[in-house]
């Protein structure tokens, strides 16, 4: 035993982890861990179940899955790991090797030593310098204390209206939560155009944006609030943007987090430009003897091989492990992230991982978006949905850059992202994910599933066979700029464009894909050509007839009518039958 006392920093996920590990390898190790609060090792991705209702208390998140509250006993007694809560690290003597406490129950400070140290502080929430954040009804939602606090709020009937500050992940759970079983009239503000910036493609986020609406959210995209105010006359707040301002009993702050490295800067220990505690691969810190990991470091990102802050309890839950381990004296490693990330708002699923087009560009990759829809199951069987599935390829390199997709079967939308996710780090090609084997059964795939569909698609673009356009871009084009000289070629069925041509006219053409050959003579020859199908499918083969035929103006709608009505581009008066029923589940080759 190359140690004897290890004090870890922080109760909640890496710090139980890694005690819990290091005790497996090293039975006689004396593990301590401390915190400053007297909840300990909670699942905080929870809290928005917890505020709605579907957990029904704080106690469920603090449960094991054997359903045994993680209270310091069961550490003491189960795992042999004493925690003292209530007690905040102030300061570190690396020189000594001295942990500074304060038990806030007693206001006694006192020194422990330590042969290692683990810091594992999480995160802050970013407070935004709002005139007024500091206002009584004005919180963010960041532990089990402010959950509590909100959730008794709302339910002894205290709010009627809600405004949340960020349209990042925690704000739109949040719009679920406040919404979905409370009934409260919700406002979503954000200063980025789109919901989710910066975690999903701006197409894919125009899908989360209606589906927000359509459950009741008021969003206000593109808009700062500037202040907060009292509103003296009929009590509760005042959440002022350049547009006006929304009454509200309750203003939540989810403008995201940052590292809580304020302990190890002060202990001179690295920290990097973002304010995350620097590590190596082993996790140790520039101290090491000190590991640090969780929501308080900076690890490599996998795609762009730069830095990058990303919060994530599974994440923590790893490094927790490989500093356990490392304490014991091995030798585990940590490589980076691709980023993955899942989430559930309201009926929808969203999951990513790797980079988006948009952040592909900026970091200097030839990005190309590659966007298809079709079942998540075989089409024929009842219980499929359509899956919006989206590549970002590199088409210098033909590098598969992340993944992304939306679609009501939750299972289907993660299951997906994983597997991509899954080879993600060694580089993969978009032949790699045109052959990639995903298992299949009619109940949970298609015999070709949308992985390779998007893979194939990937293919056909890159070598020039498909000229895509994308559903926003076609919005502007088309829908924007009715003086354009585009005109939409709907090569479905009569009965499914007859209501798009009764709403547009002449710009709105519809020949069915089957029939085109023989009527190319009715095809324009002086107008750009935007060909559009139930999915994008039908539209390419029309692509490579029109090519064939000279007519090579055209440019191939992603994703097709099911893309644009989803993502609210595109509506009609009546529904002409763009469910999943009519996406088929086959993509050329």
């Amino acid at each position: 035993m190359s140690i004897k006392r290890v004090v870890i920093i922080g109760g909640v996920a890496l710090g139980p982890k890694a005690a819990c590990r290091l005790k497996r390898l090293e039975p006689d190790a004396d593990v301590v861990i401390i915190d400053q609060d007297e909840y300990i090792s909670y699942g905080g991705c929870g809290i928005p179940y917890f505020i709605s209702g579907d957990i029904s208390s704080v106690q469920e998140l603090m449960s094991t899955s054997f359903h045994m509250e993680r209270t310091p006993k069961f550490f003491q007694d189960a795992k042999d790991v004493r925690i003292m809560t209530r007690t905040r690290a102030l300061s570190i003597d690396r020189a000594n090797r001295k942990v500074r406490v304060l038990d806030l129950g007693s206001g006694v400070e006192k020194d422990l030593p330590y042969d290692r140290l683990v810091i594992a502080t999480g995160s802050i929430p970013n407070k935004p310098p709002i005139p007024g954040i500091g206002l009584p009804g004005v919180t963010p939602v960041s532990d089990l204390h402010s959950a509590i606090a909100v959730k008794d709020r709302i339910s002894s009937g205290k709010v009627d209206r809600a405004v949340i500050i960020g349209a990042g992940a925690i704000g739109c759970e949040m719009a679920e939560a406040l919404g979905d079983l409370w009934g409260i009239e919700t406002h979503l503000v954000e200063i980025e155009e789109q919901v989710l910036p910066g975690i999903l493609d701006r197409s894919l986020a125009a899908i989360i944006r209606t589906h927000l609406e359509e459950k009741g959210v008021q969003l206000h995209m593109g808009r700062r609030v500037t202040e907060i105010r009292q509103n003296e006359e009929e009590g509760g707040l005042e959440v002022i943007t350049p547009d006006g301002s929304i009454r509200a009993e309750l203003v939540i702050t989810a403008a995201g987090v940052r590292p809580n490295a304020e302990l190890a800067r002060s202990a001179g220990l690295v920290v990097s430009p973002s304010g995350a505690i620097t590590v190596n691969q082993m996790l140790q810190t520039s101290d090491p003897d000190i590991y640090a990991g969780g929501d308080c470091i900076e690890i490599p990102h996998l795609i762009t091989g730069k830095p990058v802050f990303f919060p994530q309890g599974s994440l923590a839950n790893r490094q927790g492990r490989i500093i356990g381990t490392n304490l014991a004296g091995g030798s585990a490693k940590f490589s980076g992230t691709v980023g993955s990330f899942a989430i559930k708002i309201f009926d929808l699923a969203v999951a990513s991982t790797g980079i988006t087009p948009q952040s592909a560009l900026k970091n200097g990759f030839q990005a190309v978006p590659v966007l298809v829809v079709q079942a998540d199951r075989a089409h024929f069987y009842p219980t499929q949905e359509l899956i919006y599935f989206q590549l970002t390829v590199d088409q210098k390199t033909r590098r598969v850059l992340g993944a992304q997709a939306v679609g009501a079967n939750g299972d289907a939308v993660v299951g997906r992202i994983n597997a991509v996710a899954a080879i993600l780090p060694f580089k993969p090609s978009v032949e790699d994910i045109s052959n990639l084997e995903i298992a299949y059964s009619p109940p949970f795939a298609s015999a070709l599933d949308v992985v390779n569909a998007a893979g194939n698609t990937a293919e056909n673009i890159l070598n020039g066979l498909n000229r895509p356009i994308e559903p926003d871009e076609f919005e502007r084009c088309f829908l924007l700029e009715e003086s354009s000289d585009c005109i939409c070629l709907d090569v479905r069925g009569p009965a499914n464009a007859a209501p798009f041509v009764e709403r547009f006219g002449d710009r709105w053409l519809n020949i069915p894909q089957e029939t085109l050959n023989s009527r190319m003579e009715e095809v324009p020859k002086d107008k750009r050509l935007l060909l559009v199908c139930n999915s994008g499918v039908r539209s390419y083969e029309a692509m490579r007839q029109l090519d064939r035929a000279g007519i090579a103006n055209t440019v191939n709608v992603q994703g097709g009518v099911a893309m644009l009505k989803k993502s609210g581009a595109v509506k009609t008066e009546k529904d002409e039958g763009t469910g999943s029923h009519n996406a088929n589940g086959k993509n050329p080759g």
